[in-house]
């Protein structure tokens, strides 16, 4: 049983500020080492509950940023970029469930640390099928296009009821901090969410084999995405690109027959928008 870790930073252990997750702060090193520790927690628990195989995949801004050196000799990482299928590269390799470390709520979220959606600067918000999506929706989409479901997740405890929200009850999650305001949380300590994370993820792997787990996240066709950019310009800089629509309020529109196709053009349009 192969099981991808697809981590992110915002949500890790004790993270509430922009200076903590982004490299070229003095902070960020440090919280380099706690988002290692929290993807050895769940590689720990995937293992322990059955898994044979376990890769990592590094989402955060660029993909440098989990310490290989101390990562689980165990596990195998994906890191980098670009790579076509970015903070879920590897899920199209046989992975049999995905677990989501360090992943927050979507652009807007109430109490959510550091939300946005992809890009903090440029997206207000993102609907496919006029349903809202932040990065667990939009990647768990991806994941459900290769018949893979998301079994797992980590964060604060709007990030956890979010996933419920999109993937169902039965997905295990670990709420790693209280977030209070954008900025501030009450925050568990490493040795607390070390125990919690991998009690967590063995959890998960053990409802998979049990087939106890979440459904793969599928999406009704046609897919039909809308992004609503920060700025006006921005989206006219989108809607470059070919069979986009450009709609009110700042709105992208671009509809296709698969969710790849979908995530590939969503990130094209942000790239288009710098």
């Amino acid at each position: 049983m192969k099981i991808l870790i697809a981590a992110d930073m915002e949500g890790i252990t004790g993270v509430v500020h922009w200076d903590q997750v982004m490299p070229g702060h003095p902070e960020y090193p440090r919280f380099c080492k706690l988002m290692t520790g929290d993807v050895n927690a769940a590689v720990r628990g995937a293992f322990a509950g059955g898994a044979t195989s376990v890769a990592v995949t590094d989402g955060h801004y660029e993909g440098r940023n989990i310490l290989i050196e101390e990562l689980d000799s165990r596990a195998t990482l994906n890191t980098g970029s670009p790579s076509r299928l970015s903070m879920v590269q590897g899920v199209d390799e046989d992975v049999d469930g995905v677990m989501f470390i360090g992943y927050h709520g979507r652009m807007g979220a109430v109490n959510a640390i550091l939300d946005h959606t992809w890009s903090d600067e440029r997206v207000s918000g993102v609907w496919i099928n006029g349903q809202v999506f932040g990065e667990a929706g939009l990647n768990g989409a991806v994941c459900g296009h290769f018949n893979v479901p998301v079994i797992m997740a980590s964060g604060d405890q709007t990030l956890c009821a979010e996933v419920r929200e999109v993937f169902g009850s039965k997905i295990e999650t670990a709420q790693v901090k209280k977030a209070v305001s954008r900025m501030s949380a009450e925050c568990l300590p490493p040795s607390a969410t070390a125990k919690l994370i991998e009690e967590t993820a063995k959890r998960a792997v053990v409802n998979l084999k049990n087939k106890k787990a979440p459904k793969p996240l599928k999406v009704i066709k046609p897919i039909n995405l809308t992004v609503k950019f920060e700025q006006s310009e921005m989206a006219d800089k989108a809607a470059l690109m070919p069979h986009t629509t450009r709609t009110m309020e700042r709105r992208v529109e671009y509809v296709a027959s698969d969710m790849v196709t979908i995530y590939l053009a969503f990130r094209t349009m942000l790239a288009l928008a710098r």
